[in-house]
């Protein structure tokens, strides 16, 4: 059924108002944990307006809360019209699309209208959480308004099993890799040192060891980080074998570009925060990597026997 234009703005409206109502609770979490609530907006007021980043004051957090509330109000809008026009129902790949392009245009682009120098004034693994969730949101809700008969969130996957077994993959690459640091750490006295370390390093920007502040909610927010990413190689990683199945010939391809991608995390996380892959240990990084390669390979391996026929004809036909 046809909706009119005044269900769609109306949709839209109080859609991106939720979206901007995850974005600020988020930070006010961020911010509370860090031991200075309500830091985030003020210092993006101060951007805003060009003036010098200083304690948060009522009028500051109100004024950029109207201004907060009131872009995301219209990105709901135009999200609403978008999905609209196309004459397809919300998904949650919108949600992330949403977040990711949308939401990440308007933020920056009012930072570099402002004053360009002040585009780290938050840090942007930030950014890009609170996005993508608030995009989660803003999906669900239209999806619910629109009375959508489809499935939504987790029901949906029934429909994409590579998804279905990305997420399984990935959970248990990030489990292995947890379990690996969690058992070193309580060798070494010093349990969840590992995800307060790296969280403190990429999410608050911590130089040094010092300057850690060993807390749960360092260890919940870096888990997130982590779970998240591990979902994504989980999903790469079936994505593959799917590929080597139809192709067994590009098992070589698949094994040298995991090799090559382990390298590429080790130097991101050096180039990063070098500080960290010293406090880890180099070897205990890749031995966490490899124990993860090998967990989910093991999944793949176990739930696809085509892909386990295919390499074994592979096999015989050479030999």
């Amino acid at each position: 059924m046809k909706r009119s234009l005044h269900d769609l703005i109306a949709d839209g409206v109080v859609g991106g108002v939720l979206a901007g109502l995850v974005v600020a609770v988020w930070f006010l979490v961020v911010d509370s944990l860090a031991g200075r609530p309500f830091h985030t907006p003020a210092a993006l007021a101060s951007a805003l307006t060009r003036q010098a980043v200083g304690p948060p004051t009522f009028r500051l957090v109100a004024a950029y809360s109207v201004v907060h509330f009131g872009v995301f109000a219209v990105l709901g809008v135009a999200m609403a019209g978008t999905i609209a026009a196309l004459r397809t129902p919300p998904r949650l790949l919108f949600g992330v699309l949403f977040g990711l392009v949308a939401q990440e245009l308007a933020f920056y682009a009012g930072l570099l209208l402002s004053d360009a120098s002040r585009l780290a004034v938050v840090p942007w693994p930030h950014v890009v959480a609170a996005n993508v969730l608030s995009g989660f949101v803003l999906m669900g809700y239209l999806h619910r308004a629109a009375r959508d008969q489809d499935p939504f969130g987790l029901g949906a996957l029934k429909g994409h099993p590579l998804l279905t077994q990305g997420l399984v993959t990935g959970l248990i690459g990030a489990g292995v890799v947890a379990l690996w640091f969690f058992t070193l750490d309580l060798a070494a006295g010093h349990p969840f040192r590992t995800p307060t370390t790296l969280g403190a390093a990429l999410l608050f920007g911590a130089s040094n060891v010092a300057a850690i502040d060993m807390n749960f909610g360092l260890v919940a927010a870096y888990s997130v980080v982590h779970v998240a990413a591990f979902v994504v190689a989980g999903a790469l990683f079936v994505a593959v074998a799917e590929q080597i199945e139809r192709t067994p010939a590009l098992v070589l391809l698949a094994a040298m570009a995991m090799i090559v991608l382990d390298a590429v995390v080790s130097a991101a996380l050096a180039l990063g925060a070098q500080w960290v892959l010293g406090t880890l240990g180099v070897w205990s990084v890749l031995v966490a990597n490899v124990l993860a390669v090998c967990a989910m390979g093991w999944y793949v391996w176990a739930t696809h026997p085509l892909l386990r026929r295919r390499l074994r004809e592979e096999v015989q036909v050479h030999v």
